[in-house]
């Protein structure tokens, strides 16, 4: 079973940050769009941030300017650097694979999902 690895979740006050990373096969990091979801209690799971095959990113308006989407393709692993986290930014985040839709809003045609990390920033 295919499986993409996350770490780096927890605890953090507002203003903090912090960096998630994701670990995937070769095969699956280099022939997929890599993205960041996330699943707010209550609410539907939305797509974040993007990086596809060639570098560029593309990010949900309410991140843009304080996430990064980064990769490492030696170590077939994707980040996400979290600035400025606010308490709305609380969840667990998930790494995903596959196909980009028209938006970031459209999300991902996922085909991989990691077992998801919980972001919890306090007031």
């Amino acid at each position: 079973q295919v499986q993409l690895v996350e770490s780096g979740g927890g605890l953090v006050q507002a203003g903090g940050s912090l960096r998630l990373s994701c670990a995937a096969p070769g095969i699956i990091f280099s022939s997929n769009v890599m993205g960041w979801y996330r699943q707010a209690p209550g609410k539907q799971r939305e797509l974040v941030a993007a990086i596809f095959r060639g570098g560029s990113t593309n990010y949900v308006d309410s991140v843009r300017g304080r996430f990064t989407i980064s990769k490492d393709n030696g170590q077939s692993t994707v980040y996400l650097q979290m600035n400025s986290l606010k308490p709305e930014d609380t969840a667990v985040y998930y790494c995903a694979a596959g196909r980009y839709r028209r938006t970031v809003k459209d999300g991902l045609s996922v085909d991989y999902w990691g077992q998801g990390t919980q972001v919890t920033v306090s007031s």
